[in-house]
């Protein structure tokens, strides 16, 4: 047994035999792509192009809006159709920039890259927020800016988020498989950025293959170890992960930094890696097309913009009608009503199941058996918080620390009552943490 672990967790079943063992299937997009101006956390980007203009592949066609923000580039050559509302993954209504693609994937000019051992800290940093990196493990928070903490000197761990907990997902397994040198570049930037530090590839030890491989090719490596992970749903949290490979513990009110660990997913490394040593934006994402439902599921490397219902067409179409589409994995993903949206750097799967076990459930009132209580890897009471949220008592949900939850549904899961306990405590966190913030407000303004 792995002794880098946590306490609480699941096992779900993985699904992760339907895609896994395929190679990455290359996809060129069709007809017309959409970038939306918010593809990150933080401020939308602002268009530097308008309805006319011509681009080619890699050209800057969004600037960062602000700090928090990044700079978002175009994938292909052609035309840009409309600059316009278009819906995202998750239901809204984002502005974005619309390309007809001329398929002729005309490129520009790249400046050549400086070798990485003579960068600066500084330049290093530069490149990253030049080329518009953020976090690829669907958080998308600029990268950049978590490379820049305020004390650099007291990071001691740089730790590359490997672990793939989440069910069906096997993008970032494929990546190892086929491309382990460009994640070991990537960590490879990042430790230059810190002195003090020392580099952690962690990996859940269902992955033995991947796990020989990185460690081979790492046993030259001083300051880079491979950690093999117990298999367990959360593993791949933040504070799980930190946990996992430090034993530091951090809360809601806490960054990595803080616990002197920076942390970056698979394919955020190697779009580090490509912005420091190639000088390139990342423009591509791999993405996971899987699920009972699906024909052919498979990973698929498509170009930022392209359509879903044209990766659903890649991997074969549908065995008959799901009764639930989720972006994502099924643990924190989303259900979707529509295809019609872009893959955007925070894009990582889409699952179709034939039978949505949720809707079937028939919800029974709470039996006391604390089965959530084990399974939550914060060491909640989600039965309570759930219970305190349908009643909208903020007191108690904030003085059982219900702001603390990370969201991962493994209550749900384990739930016998069937009770939708993650849902309930997910919304009210959302409302909590907003009272608290205009509760602050006011406060500030009686001074």
């Amino acid at each position: 047994m792995s002794q880098y672990t946590f306490s609480g967790g699941i096992h779900p079943y993985d699904g992760k035999e339907l895609s896994k063992d395929k190679p990455v299937k290359e996809v060129l997009p069709k007809g017309l792509l959409v970038f939306p101006l918010s593809q990150h956390i933080g401020a939308p980007a602002k268009s530097v192009v308008a309805v006319g203009d011509q681009v080619k592949v890699g050209q800057l066609i969004a600037e960062a809006g602000g700090f928090v923000s990044a700079n978002i580039f175009s994938s292909v050559s052609g035309t840009v159709k409309a600059i316009e509302p278009h819906r995202v993954a998750t239901g809204g209504m984002v502005q974005s920039i619309v390309i007809e693609n001329d398929e002729k994937y005309e490129e520009v000019e790249y400046a050549p890259a400086k070798p990485l051992e003579q960068m600066s800290k500084e330049e290093i940093v530069q490149a990253v927020r030049q080329w518009g990196v953020v976090g690829m493990g669907g958080a998308g928070f600029p990268t950049a800016v978590k490379l820049a903490p305020k004390n650099p000197e007291k990071i001691e761990f740089v730790i590359a988020n490997c672990s793939e907990c989440e069910p069906y997902l096997t993008s970032d397994y494929r990546r190892m498989v086929e491309n382990p040198e460009l994640v070991i570049g990537g960590i490879k930037c990042v430790l230059k950025l810190f002195d003090n530090a020392k580099g952690i590839i962690a990996i859940e030890d269902n992955k033995m293959d991947v796990i020989k491989k990185m460690q081979e090719l790492t046993a030259n490596e001083p300051r880079i170890e491979v950690y093999p992970l117990k298999t367990k749903y959360p593993q791949g949290g933040e504070r799980q992960l930190i946990y996992a490979c430090t034993k530091r513990a951090i809360n809601s009110k806490m960054l990595p930094a803080d616990a002197g660990c920076i942390v970056d997913n698979c394919e955020t490394l190697v779009a580090i890696n490509k912005a420091v040593t190639e000088n390139k934006p990342t423009l591509h994402q791999i993405v996971t097309i899987t699920g009972d439902a699906v024909n052919d599921p498979r990973n698929f490397r498509v170009r930022f913009g392209t359509n879903f219902r044209d990766l659903l067409d890649e991997a074969g179409g549908l065995k008959g009608e799901p009764e639930k589409y989720v972006s994502g994995g099924p643990m924190m993903g989303f259900a979707v009503f529509d295809l019609d949206f872009p893959v955007v750097k925070t894009s990582s799967a889409l699952l179709c199941l034939m039978h949505d076990d949720v809707i079937h459930a028939t919800q029974t009132a709470c039996i006391n058996c604390g089965r959530c209580v084990e399974a939550c890897p914060e060491k909640l009471i989600p039965s309570q918080l759930a219970s305190h949220a349908e009643h909208e008592n903020y007191a108690m949900f904030n003085k059982l620390f219900g702001t603390e939850c990370i969201e991962c549904g493994s209550c749900s899961y384990v739930c016998p009552a069937k009770r939708q306990l993650a849902q309930a405590i997910k919304s009210m966190k959302k409302l909590a943490i907003a009272k608290a913030k205009e509760e602050a407000a006011k406060k500030g303004g009686d001074k």
